[in-house]
Formats: structure tokens, C-alpha cells, sequence
């Protein structure tokens, strides 16, 4: 599972989306210091995007302290479609090879959907198709009783024919 973490690293953040192309991710927190990372919402792909064009967000890490930047508005992040995907291109080309980006963080916080629905990881598969169904999600973040990321599953995991052989393969003799 890709996910992301409250504070993340602007180069890794680049490399993500140059290497996969899920529509969105997972982000998991500290809810303490001493605590494990758990799971504290979603981010789309598109808001990562946009928020990348925005540099001056990007902060260095400071000793785990929180960022004193100012978050960019709601409607600054959500758009329907990239404005400039050749200019996103080059972006994020440059964050992975240029060296001072490994030394950056962006704050996620501000952006997540705190909101965002997850399935236990043995909830029921009819009940998972239903919440799809009836919601009309495209992912939905998997957590395991202490509220940790083990999966996530999309649409395209519960089409029938692929779900039927997984299915088959799991029900059959080994």
C-alpha cells in the first residue's frame, strides 16, 4: 500500500506520482508521539498535483514541529482536470533529481479529507459493494483493528470477473 504520511518529503511526494497512477492515497499520522501511524484520511491525486505547483508551501523539517505555513484555499487545490500537465511534468522531474527537494516537506494536514470512509479488513464483501455502490467511490482504505493501513481496495477490485476467479483461487485446495 502507497500512502502517505502528515508531513511528507517533496522528492519522495514526486517520485510517487511520476511511478503510480492511483487516484488518491491513504495518510496516516501519530495521533502521539509514542504512538503508531494511523490512518487520518485521503488526498486525491489532483490536490497532490496542485499543491506541488505552489512552492512556497514547501518547508524544511524542523524537529517535528508543525509548519507555520499558511494553507493554500479549498478551491486553490480542487479541480476537475490538471491545468498544465506538461508544466507537471517538468515539476516533478525537477523535485526528484534536484537534490534540495530531499530537504523539503509539505504539511498534508490541511488538505485531507478527514472524512474519508474505511472497511475493517474482514468486513463483508457484499457490505464493501454496497457502500461502493451506493456511495459511488472510486477507493476505499483498508485498517486493520488498531486503525493501521493494510490495503486498499478500488472499484475495479470488486468487477465481477476479476472478483470471481480471486474467489475461485482462494476457495480452491491449495
Amino acid at each position: 500500500v502507497r500512502v502517505l504520511h502528515l508531513k511528507e518529503n517533496i522528492a519522495s511526494l514526486a517520485w510517487l506520482l511520476s511511478s503510480t497512477r492511483h487516484g488518491g492515497f491513504p495518510v496516516v499520522g501519530r495521533p502521539k508521539p509514542d504512538h503508531a501511524q494511523v490512518f487520518q484520511g485521503t488526498i486525491k491525486r489532483s490536490e497532490l498535483c496542485m499543491l506541488l505547483e505552489n512552492e512556497h508551501i514547501f518547508e524544511p523539517e524542523i524537529n517535528n514541529e508543525s509548519f507555520s505555513s499558511h494553507p493554500l484555499p479549498y478551491e486553490k487545490i480542487t479541480v476537475e482536470k490538471l491545468p498544465k500537465p506538461s508544466r507537471l511534468a517538468m515539476l516533478l522531474n525537477r523535485y526528484t533529481t534536484d537534490p534540495r527537494y530531499q530537504q523539503l516537506f509539505i504539511n498534508l494536514e490541511p488538505y485531507i479529507n478527514k472524512s474519508a470512509m474505511s472497511v475493517q479488513a474482514h468486513f463483508s464483501l457484499q457490505r464493501t459493494y454496497v457502500i461502493f455502490r451506493t456511495l459511488g467511490l472510486r477507493y476505499l482504505t483498508v485498517v486493520d483493528l488498531q486503525n493501521r493501513v493494510v490495503g486498499v481496495i478500488t472499484r475495479k477490485d470488486l468487477m465481477p470477473f476479476p472478483l470471481e476467479e480471486r474467489l475461485r483461487f482462494q476457495l480452491s485446495p491449495q
